[in-house]
């Protein structure tokens, strides 16, 4: 039993060998692997997501009911803004142009709040409830993205855009919060008052 318990640890130290050569350095690119460019064409999507919510937030705003929601409307879009600012950013630390490419999944959490808005009636709350589940659908979407982004990064060593990444990350998860603090102190008891 001792032999089959080396040769199990033998097969298991490989591994742990190999996964410590991964790049660690500031300037591990991997510009020509195939996990780079579909990196980068993950960026390019964000990007486009980044682009379009910045516009669609406005009309959020403009929707919502009560003041704590647009004002959290508001900071978001500008917000956003930075995050659009950030992954420019982000495509210069690569030596990439920024070029945003059309995100399905965005495009199709954008079309479900307009349709909250269109469905729901001025000056209720039943809307506010239903665009921060629009607002959080988006939000989720952001963190998954977001997170999986930069655990790329991590693994190809792109140290700059990590710290990049995770400070966009971190405020989605702080945007996601808020929208639950709004939801649960007044607006889906009232909503459900309705």
């Amino acid at each position: 039993m001792a032999t089959t318990t080396k040769s199990s640890s033998t097969k298991t130290a490989p591994k742990t060998t190999k996964a410590s050569t991964k790049p660690t350095g500031k300037t591990g690119k991997m510009e020509d692997s195939e996990f780079h460019e579909f990196f980068v064409d993950e960026l390019k999507d964000i990007y486009w997501a980044e682009k379009h919510l910045v516009k669609a937030l406005p009309k959020m705003k403009k929707a919502a009911t009560s003041p704590e929601l647009a004002a959290a409307f508001d900071k978001h879009t500008q917000e956003t803004q930075g995050h659009i600012d950030t992954l420019e950013q982000v495509f210069a630390l690569l030596e990439e142009k920024a070029v945003a490419k059309k995100c399905d999944a965005m495009a199709g959490l954008l079309e479900e709040a307009s349709g909250i808005i269109e469905d729901t009636e001025d000056g209720t709350m039943i809307r506010d409830a239903g665009l921060i589940l629009a607002a959080q659908k988006v939000e989720h979407y952001e963190i998954a993205t977001y997170g999986t982004l930069k655990t790329f990064a991590e693994l190809m060593g792109h140290t700059q855009v990590v710290d990049l990444l995770t400070q966009t990350l971190e405020n989605e998860k702080a945007t996601d919060v808020a929208l639950t603090v709004c939801a649960e102190s007044f607006i889906n008891q009232q909503a459900a008052a309705e």
